[in-house]
């Protein structure tokens, strides 16, 4: 792998894979916490209208133009990113390439096809109100991180979208999308050092930058920048609910969480992430999955999610289940926890939840797309994209002690939060 930085601030990474298929993205660092002074859910409702047309390219053009390749085009929007990414043939990764490139830097957002899409998010916003489950995650993120960035909804509301105009896009796409804040990831069967090059004349044709510099050199610089980047942050301010809803509806969902450690706290976050999966990670014989599901069935589904920022993060257990047997996933959850806070994983234990995390890990990134994204992501969050070796032995590294230190932080009364729509 080869990753670096062009003279205009352009991020690269490339991986060479022995695949057919082709993967590139480019990921924007501007998302919903970057919304202030504009209506709420403008970064979502910019990831969905930057397909509208180009200064070169119909809306009909862009949507045609890698589907009669047998390639995809797609995109997402999180708190804190955009990202658009296509899977191509690898004879056509520079078409690809290119037309990511030509969406973030020449999107037109004909104010016709701006007033049709928000019919489109709109009613992706209402259908959010059939789905509970999403419902009451969104609803307890928005509370936790009360009077904080973070706090918005992604999609925004229907009202404020509505309000969203083609010059309010403009101003923000000109002022966010700029190559500073981009990362442009690739993962194919072809030579690394071409598409370094390549990642070059990018940065040229599109931004009028082409000077790489190489992985050694802007290593310790982009974790001086990224470090640098977070100590103008603003962390949230715990806060500490308790609050029941009634929805009507048939299943109850419950989310129960904290604030826990940001992408930069790494001896924290690394803890944190076993921590998780111990608890409930996505195996069945993860602690929550076993006694709620497995053992007992008053869940049809329970995971322990924990989700990274640049300056904080959420855990959150998550489950749906019958009216009458939510006190006894209370009790269970509350017991399980308390053994995690007070009781030392034995070493036996420690060792077989490490290799089933790095399993898991290992199987997810074995898709290229998954890799191409998380390249992405890393350059933007690091200034480097860390090595499969590299985080082994951050796994590895992960002591019992550090563990029960994990439970007692997010799981600490004095700050717990516990939402409920009945």
């Amino acid at each position: 792998m080869l990753y670096g930085k062009t003279d205009c601030g352009l991020q690269y990474a490339v991986k060479r894979t022995g695949s057919a298929a082709a993967y590139c993205a480019l990921s924007i660092k501007c998302g919903t916490r970057d919304e202030e002074g504009y209506h709420s859910g403008l970064a979502h409702f910019t990831e969905h209208t930057i397909f509208k047309g180009t200064e070169k390219k119909s809306a009909s053009v862009i949507n045609g133009y890698l589907d009669r390749l047998g390639g995809e085009l797609n995109a997402f929007t999180t708190k804190e990113e955009i990202v658009l990414h296509a899977t191509v043939l690898k004879e056509d990764l520079p078409k690809a390439a290119n037309l990511l490139f030509e969406l973030a830097t020449s999107a037109t957002f004909p104010e016709a096809e701006v007033n049709i899409e928000k019919g489109v998010v709109i009613d992706e916003i209402n259908s959010y109100k059939d789905s509970p489950a999403e419902d009451v995650y969104d609803k307890f993120e928005e509370m936790i991180f009360s009077g904080h960035p973070l706090a918005a909804p992604i999609l925004g509301t229907s009202s404020s979208v509505k309000k969203i105009d083609r010059a309010e896009l403009l101003e923000f796409t000109s002022g966010k999308f700029t190559p500073e804040r981009m990362a442009f990831s690739v993962v194919a069967d072809i030579d690394e050092k071409k598409m370094e090059k390549f990642a070059g004349k990018l940065a040229a044709k599109w931004f009028h930058g082409s000077r790489t510099s190489s992985y050694e050199e802007c290593e310790d610089a982009g974790v001086r920048n990224a470090c640098g980047a977070r100590m103008n942050l603003r962390r949230p301010q715990p806060v500490r609910f308790d609050k029941t809803v009634n929805k009507k509806n048939h299943q109850v969902n419950c989310v129960i969480g904290n604030l826990a450690p940001s992408l930069y706290e790494e001896k924290e976050r690394v803890a944190t992430i076993l921590m998780c999966n111990i608890l409930g990670g996505p195996a069945s014989n993860s602690i929550l999955n076993y006694e709620l599901r497995e053992k007992n069935g008053w869940v049809y589904g329970v995971e322990c999610a924990y989700t990274q920022y640049s300056d904080s993060g959420i855990v959150a257990i998550s489950l749906g289940c019958d009216k009458e047997n939510l006190e006894k996933c209370d009790r269970v959850i509350a017991r399980e926890v308390k053994k995690l806070q007070t009781v030392l994983l034995s070493p036996s234990r420690l060792a077989a939840a490490k290799k089933q995390f790095l399993g898991q890990m290992a199987i997810s990134s074995d898709n290229g797309e998954t890799q191409c994204l998380a390249m992405g992501k890393s350059l933007l969050a690091y200034g480097r994209v860390l090595s499969d070796e590299n985080t082994r032995e951050k796994i590895e590294s992960v002591t019992a002690e550090e563990i029960r230190d994990a439970a007692r932080a997010v799981f600490d009364e004095t700050s717990l939060c516990r939402l409920v729509f009945l």
